[in-house]
């Protein structure tokens, strides 16, 4: 049967997709502009990843309740992608470590603004149905433009003859398209679950309210995230094994086609299939990569292991935020989405800094190979709890 996704899905992936290719095209290059530019350590650059995410998992705990309390996502999402393109600019401009962390610390601010109650419209405007449909095409959108920001990072080194400062001014343009996309063609629904709950305020102390079943999700999720670090540590083991500075960003390039093509595939068998077979299938795929990257002496088994990253990526990413929006309530939906992403995004701070701290006093294989280590135990946490047993989405 085909699936119809609805028109405001489709709106909100390509704003995903233009962003995420500004974004891209400048991350793509900044761990190579603090490492060989600036002089940063390799500890530096672990805990201001972790940082920086984490800084985004924890706005995004306060955006969700607000949109839950207000009963209205977009305006945050307006302000979260405007936020993310204003950082912009500042990368290019960066003369110390400090400006890319002020630069990074926007940019994640914004993206924690915008991601939860993004997450929460997509289920408010999507049948529950189809929202693992719904969920993988927004991603698929999202990597697509994660495959163009470094594809056009390459071009643009070439082209400007390795002026790192020069290619992040053109991460400028897109952003500034998705936040046009964005107030344009995105409309907030008027939800009869929200507006029958509109008497009801909510507040951070609603959390508690949440069913056990959720909180499950954000174990699996928190435990889960442990298991992978920052996608930086991918593109300086290209750089460690010799692939030319110009090409680094390949790299996330082959990480993001292999997200892009396996995500949607990826929602409809979520929404089709239980939890659990996708996340252990994630997680193999995530042991494999690690493995590859553990042992590659060559550019070749680098872009190998980056595109097994991706693909577990895929399998994975988008089933979680169906699993937290059909656990959680449509009243809290956005809360829910805000807890989730906090717990996961400590998990990944702590996993960045472990990676940069082995990395630094071990070498490459060693960060690798301890991800691997955290996947196995993962994967033994899943087969003991399957997520997708619920016996319907929460409404």
């Amino acid at each position: 049967m085909r699936v119809r996704i609805p028109s405001g899905i489709w709106a909100l992936g390509f704003v995903s997709l233009l962003m995420d290719a500004s974004s891209e095209l400048a991350h793509s290059l900044l761990p190579v502009l603090m490492v060989s530019v600036l002089g940063a350590s390799m500890v530096t650059l672990g805990l201001l990843e972790g940082l920086a995410e984490a800084t985004a998992s924890v706005a995004k705990v306060f955006s969700g309740t607000l949109s839950d309390r207000w009963r209205r996502r977009k305006p945050l999402v307006v302000l979260g992608y405007g936020l993310g393109a204003l950082s912009k600019p500042a990368f290019p401009l960066a003369s110390a470590v400090g400006w890319v962390f002020a630069a990074r610390f926007l940019d994640r601010i914004g993206k924690g603004i915008r991601g939860a109650p993004r997450d929460a419209l997509i289920a408010d405007i999507t049948p529950a149905s189809m929202r693992g449909a719904a969920f993988g095409l927004r991603q698929a959108l999202d990597s697509i433009g994660a495959v163009v920001g470094p594809g056009l990072a390459v071009l643009l080194m070439w082209w400007l003859a390795n002026d790192i400062r020069a290619v992040l001014w053109f991460a400028v343009i897109p952003a500034a398209l998705a936040v046009a996309v964005l107030v344009v063609g995105v409309r907030e629904p008027e939800s009869a679950a929200r507006s029958a709950s509109a008497h009801l305020p909510v507040s951070l102390r609603d959390v508690g309210t949440l069913p056990a079943r959720y909180w499950l999700v954000v174990l699996v999720g928190v435990v889960f995230t442990l298991a992978r670090f920052s996608e930086a540590f991918l593109v300086l083991r290209a750089q460690d094994v010799g692939l030319p500075i110009g090409q680094v960003p390949i790299v996330m390039a082959v990480m993001s086609l292999a997200y892009a093509v396996g995500a949607y595939p990826a929602g409809l068998a979520a929404d089709r299939l239980g939890g659990r077979a996708l996340l252990v299938c994630g997680l193999a795929v995530l042991v494999v990569a690690d493995l590859v990257l553990a042992i590659a002496t060559t550019p070749t088994l680098v872009v190998v292991g980056a595109a097994c990253w991706g693909l577990h990526m895929a399998l994975t990413q988008g089933l979680f935020s169906k699993l937290v929006a059909d656990a959680a309530t449509a009243r809290l939906r956005g809360t829910a989405f805000g807890v989730f992403h906090l717990a996961t995004g400590g998990a990944l701070l702590l996993a960045s800094v472990i990676a940069g701290v082995l990395w630094s006093r071990v070498g490459p294989s060693a960060t690798f190979l301890a991800g691997a280590a955290f996947a196995v135990v993962a994967c033994v946490g899943v087969l003991s709890y399957d997520p997708g047993t619920s016996a319907r989405p929460a409404v």
